[in-house]
């Protein structure tokens, strides 16, 4: 495991006064390279073969346009853990913000014990979202008071609406979905998805089995500063997904007749913001408030960002 030490001698040799903020091309780079270029620092993509275009032409920074100062073009994004890649990133005295590409196309593993750069956060928590290690989402916020979809162990105890979250066969890092009300129901539906090559069998004995809770999805977006011991909440927004946002707009009698053809996918591809009642956001930030406490206590130094 990359030690706070070892960062730190990274650190030592760096260009204080010439950082580079550094990020994986795609999910949410160009949000990071925007704001980083508002604070005066230089950006640097990590892009894939294929992927670089939208980095080293349409956004690639030209006069006082652009956001993209430098672009690492790789022929596949784990490729950034590679010792030339690495010493580039050393180079550009770059401190790399991690997002969910990050995590789903590089190896939990190498990030923690060979990607010697210096990453804003905490190192060892994002793996935390994955359900099938100690310590994960589940039981943080269970630590913390935080009221969950009640999660069946066995879909024997199956008794109201479940949804059901497995690992696609082919995308390992994307989740199957299907919806439960019975044992006999989540047999049959897991052993078409299975017959389909959609699950394996495995995913399915690691699937979680989870109260589908009824009401208005809103993601809530805080960052913690450990140098203020401040939280914020940076937005609020909510899903666009395909092929589920189509078949939502389509009268009731239509979609049942369009779902005996096609079978709804829940693949993200966008967000958009939405509004939250001020009423409720005391309630709001006494749950972030309560999961950066926990996260300090179970896994120290707890969340950062």
């Amino acid at each position: 495991m990359i030690t706070r030490e070892d960062i730190k001698k990274v650190l030592h040799n760096y260009n204080k006064f010439s950082l580079s903020i550094g990020v994986l091309g795609g999910h949410s780079a160009l949000d990071v390279c925007r704001g980083a270029k508002k604070l005066g620092f230089r950006t640097v993509v990590v892009a894939q073969k294929g992927r670089e275009k939208v980095y080293t032409k349409y956004y690639k920074t030209r006069g006082d346009k652009g956001i993209v100062d430098e672009v690492i073009v790789l022929d596949k994004f784990g490729d950034i853990v590679k010792p030339e890649v690495q010493e580039q990133l050393r180079k550009l005295n770059t401190i790399f913000i991690h997002n969910r590409y990050f995590w789903v196309y590089c190896d939990f593993n190498k990030i923690e014990n060979e990607f010697l750069v210096p990453i804003f956060g905490t190192r060892t928590m994002l793996k935390l979202e994955e359900r099938n290690v100690p310590k994960n989402q589940y039981y943080l916020l269970e630590k913390a008071g935080i009221r969950t979809p009640k999660i069946f162990k066995s879909p024997k105890d199956i008794d109201r609406l479940c949804i059901v979250k497995a690992a696609e066969a082919l995308r390992g890092y994307e989740r199957a979905f299907f919806f439960v009300s019975s044992y006999d129901d989540y047999v049959k539906k897991s052993r078409e998805l299975v017959e389909k090559g959609i699950v394996t069998e495995k995913a399915m004995k690691e699937a979680v089995i989870e109260e589908y809770a009824l009401g208005a999805q809103v993601n809530f977006n805080f960052f913690y500063s450990v140098l203020t011991d401040e939280l914020e909440l940076m937005g609020t927004d909510a899903r666009r997904q395909t092929n589920l946002d189509g078949l939502l707009r389509l009268p009731a009698p239509q979609q049942m007749e369009v779902l005996q053809h096609i079978r709804p996918k829940y693949i993200e591809t966008g967000h958009f913001t939405v509004t939250t009642k001020e009423s409720l956001l005391g309630k709001i930030f006494d749950l972030g408030e309560k999961f950066v406490a926990t996260a300090k206590k179970e896994v120290p130094p707890g969340i950062i960002g």
